[in-house]
């Protein structure tokens, strides 16, 4: 299976680091950006989500995409607003 740049195995597991996608690129940066207005290091944000510093910055890098209750962990640590999050993403 081949889904945004991510091949799977039969299970759905990815079988490869993905590349990074346009959107999953905007949005990492979008989420540094607002860690560093709250003066957070990738390990205080991690800690704060409950995820470890690689998962941080793998995001940020572009390279995978949150579940919808980390993302609300993100946006709830980072006091920000969803267009804050997704500013500059496109609507697919």
């Amino acid at each position: 299976m081949f889904r945004c740049g991510i091949i799977e195995d039969d299970y759905g597991v990815p079988s490869q680091k993905p590349k990074p996608c346009l959107h999953r690129t905007k949005f990492g940066g979008n989420i540094a950006a607002l860690r560093e207005r709250k003066k957070l290091t990738q390990e205080q944000l991690a800690e704060k989500i409950g995820v470890s510093t690689r998962y941080v910055q793998s995001l940020e890098a572009g390279e995978y995409f949150p579940s919808l209750p980390k993302l609300v962990k993100l946006k709830s640590v980072l006091r920000c607003g969803w267009n804050e999050i997704f500013d500059g993403c496109e609507k697919i």
